[in-house]
């Protein structure tokens, strides 16, 4: 384990790099993303390796498909977002010029995020919009662009990154925002769990790292603390846990409480934090569907459970059902049949069989479902949503848990659609993540109530008829909890990253991502695609080239292979 005192010369450097990033030139800072798009696709293919040994996937089997599209590639398709927008900027142009614009209840403006590059193309039938926040103008977000970035004369900072511990694009992405959107060098501490993939992000990073602009490192807890104690370091990016979080802040001694009370913290240096939540979907049935609708829904579900073993912060953890629906029986049957079809993965993640245990002592009666033994697949069925201290609300499971509300009254869609996101906001933990599974015509008939219910529900990005994780890899996007998190009450934390359109984060609200109601082919990131390790791997390489002749044969490929998963 690397030491503190260890670290002592790289500090130093990042503190020199710190003040040089602040007064490089635009036109550099843009040609070091096509330097870092290139080392990280050279480093790829070990990036990939790495983080397969640490979660026990055969890096040839399907499942190593999510290595590759949340690692390197969304490594590399943020490095070309960024890329792009800082090329307008120097021809002094807006980003937000030629983006689709739109109207969001409350006055809002939305800016359509995604398709953002040419080579989004890959995912069709897949759209974006980022709302700004109640009362800010499209002329204010303008002046916001980049705001940071181009203020030569700024005081230079360096960011101390936490890095996640599941997904190994976190703490990538996380780099990335650090120096374009917060103009902060960064230097980054992996969770021990992926300290394994420190080398090949290193070699990702190399050409940052050789300028004194980035450091990565590992090591325990006491590095972390030493790290957040450092003069070097002037801020904290975490993403992680809400414990976590409150403890760097507030310490994690008996005086905790009382320097909470008395709002003293022990950490005097500014924090961002992304920590997760329970995540819900709420579905939204009518009359109208069909047999293969139900498994459909379910299918989209098991996996926003079980991808990457179900350790992530937006997995869907709760599913909300109308109590009324006729087919509710069928559907939540339908949901376990797909959970315990899915392929077997290892639960890799420290403390997964204990969390998993956990949630069935409190509910002796749930549905196991095969999976790993050690802490095997679970459903609990019939949570009572007027509990407010049921355990599936209020503790992020991460671990292949899901629960069921079966929500009491109307079943007409517009009065349900309401009950539930009231229910959402109320009783369920953190704000990151929520999904929306309803047809199209109901949206349609919904009209104007819809467009409302979206509003109200206070998420940081919401899904309608999509997984929340592939808003994750769509850059120009925001990523982060709903604006309102403050240290004394954190929820699913403070600020957003990713912003490759470097929006000013004051201005942002959130995300809406929507998919298509019927998902042809399979979708790349679904448990049961049988091709996304191919896919994702000719995905990487079609993101990382910039010579569109030989990028070109490389997504066509990419869609062979993603028309048989």
């Amino acid at each position: 384990m690397t030491s503190i005192d260890e670290l002592q010369p790289t500090l130093s450097r990042l503190r020199e790099g710190a003040a040089a990033w602040v007064t490089l030139p635009l036109p550099e800072k843009r040609a070091l993303l096509r330097a870092v798009r290139a080392s990280t696709l050279a480093a790829a293919p070990a990036w990939v390796d790495a983080a397969c040994a640490v979660k026990g996937i055969d890096p040839s089997s399907p499942a190593a498909g999510e290595e590759w599209s949340s690692g390197p590639y969304a490594l590399i398709t943020m490095t070309s977002a960024l890329e792009k927008t800082l090329r307008t900027i120097e021809r002094g142009r807006s980003p937000l010029d030629g983006i689709e614009l739109g109207i969001a209840p409350g006055g809002r403006t939305t800016l359509g995020v995604y398709p953002y590059l040419a080579k989004d193309v890959v995912l069709q039938g897949y759209s974006a919009k980022l709302w700004l926040r109640p009362g800010v103008s499209l002329e204010q977000a303008r002046r916001g662009v980049a705001r940071a970035i181009r203020d030569t004369h700024r005081e230079p900072r360096v960011t101390l990154v936490l890095g996640a511990g599941n997904i190994t694009g976190i703490p990538a992405l996380d780099v990335l925002t650090a120096l374009y959107q917060e103009a902060s060098a960064a230097i980054v501490k992996l969770n021990p769990v992926n300290a394994a993939v420190g080398e090949a992000m290193a070699a990702a990073f190399a050409p940052l790292i050789e300028r004194g602009f980035v450091a990565i490192t590992e090591g325990d807890r006491d590095l972390g603390e030493a790290l957040i104690a450092h003069d070097t370091v002037d801020a904290v990016h975490i993403t992680g846990s809400r414990h976590s979080h409150d403890a760097i802040v507030w310490g994690a001694d008996d005086q905790a409480a009382a320097r909470r009370a008395a709002g003293e913290p022990v950490l005097r240096k500014p924090i961002t934090s992304e920590l997760g939540g329970v995540g819900p979907v709420i579905v939204v049935p009518d009359e109208g569907w069909s047999a293969e609708n139900i498994e459909a829904v379910a299918r989209d579900l098991a996996t926003q459970r079980l991808h990457n073993s179900g350790f992530n912060c937006i997995a869907t953890q709760i599913v909300v059902i109308p109590e009324a629906w006729q087919h509710a029986d069928r559907f939540v049957a339908a949901l376990q049949q797909q959970i315990a079809d899915a392929p077997v993965r290892p639960a890799y993640y420290p403390g997964a069989s204990s969390r998993q245990l956990a949630a069935i002592t409190v509910h002796p009666d749930a549905a196991v479902l095969g999976g790993d033994p050690n802490c095997p697949r679970t459903l609990i069925d019939h949570l009572d949503p007027e509990r407010n201290d049921e355990h599936l609300f209020t503790v992020e499971a991460f671990a292949p848990v899901i629960g069921i509300v079966r929500l009491p009254g109307s079943r007409e869609p517009g009065v349900y659609l309401d009950e539930a996101v009231r229910f959402c906001n109320e009783k369920l933990e953190g704000t990151l993540g929520a999904g929306i599974s309803i047809h199209p015509t109901t949206i349609e008939a919904l009209g104007e109530r819809f467009d409302r219910a979206v509003a109200d529900l206070h998420y940081g990005t919401i899904t309608l008829n999509s997984w929340v994780g592939p808003v994750f890899g769509m850059p120009a996007g925001s990523w982060g909890a709903y604006p309102g998190g403050t240290l004394d009450d954190v929820g699913s934390g403070i600020g957003v990253v990713h912003n490759a359109l470097l929006l000013d984060p004051a201005h942002i609200e959130r995300t809406v991502g929507e998919g298509p109601w019927v998902k042809t082919p399979t979708p790349l990131w679904y448990v049961d695609n049988r091709t996304s390790h191919v896919t994702a791997r000719r995905l990487t390489r079609f993101a990382g080239i910039d010579s569109w002749p030989i990028a070109a044969p490389l997504g066509a490929a990419a869609l062979v292979s993603y028309q048989q998963g």
